[in-house]
């Protein structure tokens, strides 16, 4: 199996982000289509980034090797989980947005309650949730079946795909590195930046 997202480099996560759409990702009983995903580049230019301003303790991870799993808490309760994508030493990462449960669907409904199935994955804490993963995934593989979250490509990858500005960032917000399948009904709803509105702790999106 060839990753070719895995093998872009750094500059290029936007389109290891498209690569990924379709993607199945397994963990916990659960499999989940991923329909929606954000691209962050640590090259210097991405202010919205972990990595924008060097390597740290947190984002250590992002710096690769491409494959692994950043994972990091949001609002003190939530975590939000990205794949690690580039050549190492420069930081990519793209964050799982959202998705379509395919596979153990009564396991899904067992840990969120919703009122349609649709909603189930549909925002990076709740696909994290639905695939029962914690802190104790960061740093793990995707790739070699050593890690709680397998993945798998798609029988064919979208036919469309739209991208947009990027969701709950205040540096960036404009760069339309959001990615997701075209008329997809699992696809989160946007909430645009508001200026001059800050958070105590990180959103969702980097």
């Amino acid at each position: 199996m060839t990753y070719d997202w895995a093998k872009l480099p750094g500059d290029r996560v936007d389109e290891a982000a498209r690569l990924l759409l379709g993607w199945r990702l397994s963990s916990g009983g659960v499999t989940v289509r991923l329909t929606e995903v954000e691209a962050y580049s640590g090259l210097g230019k991405d202010p919205a980034s972990h990595a924008h301003r060097g390597m740290t303790a947190r984002n250590e991870i992002m710096f690769g090797p491409a494959g692994f799993l950043y994972v990091y808490q949001i609002y003190g309760m939530y975590f939000c989980a990205n794949i690690v994508c580039g050549e190492p030493g420069v930081a990519a990462a793209v964050l799982l947005r959202a998705g379509e449960v395919v596979d153990g669907l009564d396991v899904a409904r067992g840990r969120r309650t919703v009122r349609k199935d649709l909603d189930l994955a549909a925002g990076p804490a709740k696909l994290v949730q639905v695939l029962a993963l914690s802190k104790a995934a960061h740093g793990t593989s995707v790739v070699d079946g050593t890690g709680p979250l397998t993945i798998t490509p798609p029988p064919e990858p979208p036919e469309q795909i739209s991208a947009g500005p990027r969701v709950g960032v205040t540096s960036a917000h404009d760069v339309p590195w959001r990615f997701w399948i075209t008329g997809d009904p699992t696809v989160s709803a946007y909430r645009r930046h508001v200026p001059g509105k800050t958070r105590k702790t990180p959103a969702p999106g980097r």
